[in-house]
């Protein structure tokens, strides 16, 4: 949007000049309106929905989010919300039902015509994140053994309402998916060929009862905009398109995000999210890793002696403990990558270890180099008499702590999939606080040995 039609908006909307707002809006792209409607305070927002055309308003609608909508539905009148929520495509309609209280969505179903209810109440039956969710059944099937002049014009008489037409689907008397045929087939085909001599039997579908997160893999594997629902017989029961299937991916890496980074999911914008319900977000995480921070004061308890000695030793506890913790968070967020995107599976865990170990040896060993250098200047500033031993423990305990972490960070996703947990869960945060409490106990085992018994 330009910056020049914002700034009319914004005039337009403090001087109330509603003639002017309407003659702009209708120059606007629906996603633009949606971005201004966001910015407005109530109950203004609800006044300038009102002055957009009723196919414009719907389409508009569907491009805001959740809290969005509800306060508009909020404002707009019973026969308003009634003519909105009709208007709305099914997939999008139960998009905001499902996340409605039972009594406000059993309201708004209610507010439907007979054919509409219908419809939201079936595909409101299925599972929560399951496909049938994420469905619409506004898709065109048609028989095999029609011809392409006959499907081309039944696309004429019903395909306004349907929410794709990249795609045209055959099924048999029964509603069986027996085969998916691009347009663009249809198209470059002559009028009298049958549609069975375009079919190769070839198509890929997604179950209703299927997890939405699963359908995101399918999508980037073969590269389409939609794809078949069928239910457990094998009838087409729906479509899914891609724009629903990114708003899955994007909330699904949204979550493991947050995971990773050790606090809860914010279900709001950052700045309208108040302090204190920000502070129960991240509090419970960060008591659990304090408690955990709490053995790795426990572990230095245990080498008291070596750390009395050899006070030199404490210098350098933050950059083994530190090393070892960013070696382990960027293993696992490699790890955790790559089963998002479908790149492993559980039966590849040994591949990734041997690559991690190799990986941590060969890192190791370049930061337990420059660990050895900074470390043996160190003890020859201070005049140590083993300064030497002291750059070796600090080179030989960076190689074994970083291997170690790289291992965790690396196995810890593998192990929580296979307990049926998210791999998200195995954040930085925590990775780091394991590798702090092991990695106090490899150093100082490895100084004990090499300055105290040698």
């Amino acid at each position: 949007m330009e910056e020049k039609s914002y700034l009319d908006f914004q005039q337009f909307v403090k001087e109330k000049n509603f003639s002017s707002l309407r003659n702009l809006l209708v120059t606007l792209r629906p996603p633009e309106i949606a971005d201004l409607i966001k910015d407005i305070q109530e109950p203004e927002n609800a006044v300038i929905f009102r002055l957009l055309p009723t196919n414009i308003a719907t389409e508009v609608f569907e491009y805001l989010d959740f809290d969005n909508q509800e306060a508009l539905l909020n404002m707009l009148a019973t026969e308003e919300v009634a003519t909105l929520l009709n208007r709305m495509s099914p997939d999008d309609r139960t998009a905001l039902l499902e996340d409605l209280p039972a009594s406000v969505t059993t309201k708004f179903i209610s507010l439907l015509s007979t054919s509409e209810q219908t419809i939201a109440s079936s595909l409101l039956a299925y599972p929560e994140n399951s496909i049938g969710r994420l469905m619409t059944p506004e898709f065109i099937a048609i028989l095999q053994h029609w011809t392409v002049q006959t499907t081309l014009d039944h696309i004429r008489s019903i395909g306004h309402d349907s929410e794709t037409l990249n795609v045209i689907y055959v099924v048999d008397e029964e509603g069986n998916l027996i085969d998916d045929i691009r347009i663009r087939e249809l198209i470059l085909a002559l009028p009298s060929t049958q549609i069975s001599s375009l079919m190769n039997y070839s198509f890929v579908s997604l179950s209703a009862d299927q997890d939405q997160s699963s359908a995101i893999a399918v999508f980037k594997k073969y590269n389409r905009v939609a794809l078949p629902v069928v239910n457990k017989h094998g009838i087409l029961v729906g479509i899914v398109t891609i724009d629903d299937i990114l708003a899955i991916a994007e909330e699904k890496s949204t979550d493991d995000m947050f995971r990773f980074g050790g606090t809860a999911l914010l279900n709001e914008p950052y700045i309208s999210v108040p302090v204190l319900a920000m502070v129960k977000k991240r509090v419970v995480w960060l008591i659990i890793l304090f408690v955990g921070e709490l053995f790795t004061a426990e572990a230095l308890t245990f080498f008291e002696d070596a750390i009395g000695k050899f006070t030199m030793l404490a210098l350098f506890i933050p950059l083994i403990t530190s090393s070892g913790g960013n070696a382990g968070s960027q293993a696992a967020t490699l790890i955790i990558r790559s089963f998002a995107i479908g790149e492993l599976n559980l039966r590849d865990w040994w591949k990734v270890m041997k690559r991690e170990v190799m990986s941590g040896v060969l890192l190791g060993a370049a930061l337990g180099s420059l660990g050895f250098i900074r470390a043996l200047f160190k003890g020859v500033e201070a005049g140590a008499i083993f300064a030497f031993t002291l750059g070796a423990t600090i080179g030989i305990s960076l190689v074994f702590v970083v291997l170690w972490g790289t291992i965790v960070g690396a196995m810890l996703p593998f192990l929580l999939r296979k307990l049926n947990f998210d791999p998200a869960t195995s954040s930085g945060p925590t990775v780091a606080t394991i590798v702090d409490i092991s990695g106090i106990i490899i150093y100082f085992s490895i100084a004990t040995f090499l300055l105290i018994h040698m």
